[in-house]
């Protein structure tokens, strides 16, 4: 029934790494987004996806980030180091309750407030990886 043989050539190359420290909202975004054809690589945490980072940045193509997170570091800090390092890539952020601007975001970013509707999110999950695409 999923249509992953034509989407997940449409998109092909690299994953989305999807940071979101509820445990239900994480396994939704990455069913939604499997189903649609990309490859997700969840984490619970901006530290544990700043780790992930370090050893797989050439394999993500998109970071998928809530802004408020327990832990050291929160979305805004993950997207700022994420933006720092690979600037080509881009970024999406979601919150309910924040925005990239007041949280500290100093990158450009896709964003989308909290709660949303399912083709809203995926408008933004793509708008945002056509914002980056280089040659």
């Amino acid at each position: 029934m999923s249509p992953v043989s034509t989407a997940g050539q449409s998109h092909s190359g690299g994953l989305i790494l999807v940071v979101e420290d509820d445990p239900l909202i994480l396994e939704f975004l990455c069913e939604i987004l499997q189903e649609e054809g990309f490859v997700v690589e969840p984490q619970a945490s901006a530290d544990a996806a700043s780790v992930y980072l370090e050893r797989h940045s050439n394999e993500v193509r998109l970071l998928l980030t809530d802004i408020t997170m327990p832990g050291k570091l929160n979305g805004a800090d993950l997207a700022n180091q994420f933006g720092d390092r690979w600037p080509d890539k881009p970024i999406m952020i979601m919150s309910g309750f924040e925005t990239p601007e007041s949280s500290g975001v100093r990158h450009q970013v896709s964003f989308i407030k909290k709660p949303w509707a399912l083709g809203q999110l995926l408008d933004c999950v793509q708008n945002a990886l056509d914002s980056r695409k280089t040659l």
